[in-house]
């Protein structure tokens, strides 16, 4: 006698049959067939491997099927960190959002419509730049701070010395060194001072023929207390060379909530030569390096050979017109925020009506992403059991794009979600991911929100 077995993995569909399904062929032209052709083998093999029956194989291919043609995931920031840098830093504007869809096509980014001839690349970004900082001569802007260093050391100081405060000699993240990055471009470094102390005198006596620029940085991710001392621009201006100043977060003039932290417009007017900064921390726009200063140095560097490999492309252009000449950009919203204890209490009620164990708490949050180290602010969280701290951020409904992702933090034992760096428009979406992933239903969508 011969044992007939019904081996489940004969009967898993063939690809081209479970591609017919009317609801992956309409996901095509969306997703592409590659996206839509691997969400059918991962349900294949499900069915091989005996997860699923043979015959769910269409519905897990289409349960599978990516929400966009990418891999980023929405995440809301309830960390308490307005600048996560592994969450992309700052938010976009609804008007920079707006910008990047309407240069997503073909546009003049390097047209003059009115002659049909070649125009001044991204010149409507570069002027409204120019107007948010008019005590710049000029302006010029680079794919990332880094890049403006690299171009301004390239052009200004290759082959000759850069005299910097050792006070100053920061590394920038992912194992990134200013230092090294200074001299990879051929320029040598004179270091003066000591970790904690740099007098000015320090600087005069280092100062030669030899010299490209001084540099002066903002140790943004760091802060010396105690027995220190620093020069300040203006009194570097008056060496005779150039001062080149990073102030790295990005402010373009002084903000009230944080009037430690250095803005372009003082140390323009203090005397630097040029000065360099992000456009994705606290200028709230997206990731670029400005490089802002006088006219004859800003000139040099725009036409440096380098500037061609760290030019920005026309989304960035768009993004950063719209974040320096729109309306107040999300940072700066969470910046002048006032009490949240009211937001946190309407969502905590709202969680614990439908038996979830929430609680408002008073909290602080920070700036991060290199800006304002050592200073927190006022702020108000939802604590929930930590259990579902994974959930939020990678659930079922987060993997098909149902729920944004939520990134919280954890404080003796609970998971927290601070509403610093949540737009309030954000709040019924917060409330409904949480209740997605407690396991509860969510009453109508929670894909909106700026």
């Amino acid at each position: 006698m011969v044992a007939i077995v019904d081996d489940p993995r004969s009967r898993v569909p063939r690809t081209d049959a479970v591609l017919a399904d009317p609801r992956l062929r309409a996901a095509e032209p969306r997703l592409g067939r590659s996206l839509v052709r691997d969400a059918v083998h991962r349900a294949q093999q499900q069915a091989r491997d005996g997860t699923i029956p043979p015959e769910d194989v269409a519905d897990a291919a289409v349960a599978a099927l990516p929400p966009v043609a990418a891999s980023l995931t929405q995440v809301l920031n309830a960390s308490g960190v307005l600048l996560h840098t592994n969450l992309g830093r700052a938010p976009l504007s609804a008007a920079a959002r707006e910008a990047l869809l309407a240069a997503a096509g073909c546009t003049d980014l390097e047209l003059d419509l009115q002659t049909g001839r070649r125009g001044r690349r991204a010149a409507g970004m570069l002027d409204a730049l120019a107007r948010a900082a008019p005590d710049a001569q000029a302006v010029h802007v680079v794919n990332n701070n880094a890049a403006a260093l690299v171009l301004a050391a390239t052009a200004l100081a290759a082959g000759r010395e850069i005299v910097v405060s050792r006070g100053e000699l920061i590394e920038i993240g992912d194992g990134f060194r200013l230092p090294e990055l200074l001299t990879s471009t051929g320029a040598r470094l004179r270091e003066v001072g000591s970790t904690n102390r740099t007098h000015l005198a320090d600087y005069t006596e280092a100062v030669g023929p030899g010299t490209g620029f001084v540099l002066k940085v903002h140790p943004s991710n760091y802060r010396i207390d105690g027995f220190t001392n620093e020069v300040t621009v203006s009194e570097l201006a008056g060496l005779g060379v150039d001062v080149v100043g990073d102030i790295g977060s990005g402010l373009l003039a002084p903000h009230p909530a944080l009037p430690a932290e250095p803005d372009a417009t003082t140390w323009l007017r203090a005397g630097a030569a040029l000065v360099t900064a992000s456009a994705d921390k606290l200028l709230g726009g997206p990731q670029a390096g400005l490089l802002l200063g006088r006219a004859d140095v800003i000139g040099k560097l725009a036409r440096h050979p380098l500037a061609r490999a760290l030019r920005i492309d026309k989304l960035t252009a768009a993004a950063l017109e719209a974040t320096v000449a729109g309306p107040a950009v999300p940072v700066q919203r969470s910046l002048d925020a006032l009490d949240l204890t009211l937001r946190t209490e309407r969502v905590a009620a709202l969680l614990a009506a439908a038996g979830i164990d929430a609680r408002p708490v008073l909290t602080r949050a920070a700036v991060g992403g290199g800006g304002a180290p050592g200073i927190t602010f006022a702020s108000s969280a939802v604590s929930l059991p930590q259990g579902l701290a994974v959930p939020l951020r990678c659930g079922t409904q987060v993997r098909a794009g149902l729920m944004p992702a939520v990134v919280g933090r954890m404080a003796e034992g609970r998971l927290l979600l601070d509403l610093y760096a949540v737009d309030p428009a954000d709040d019924h979406r917060l409330a409904a991911a949480v209740l997605s992933a407690a396991g509860q239903p969510v009453a109508g969508p929670a894909d909106g929100g700026s």
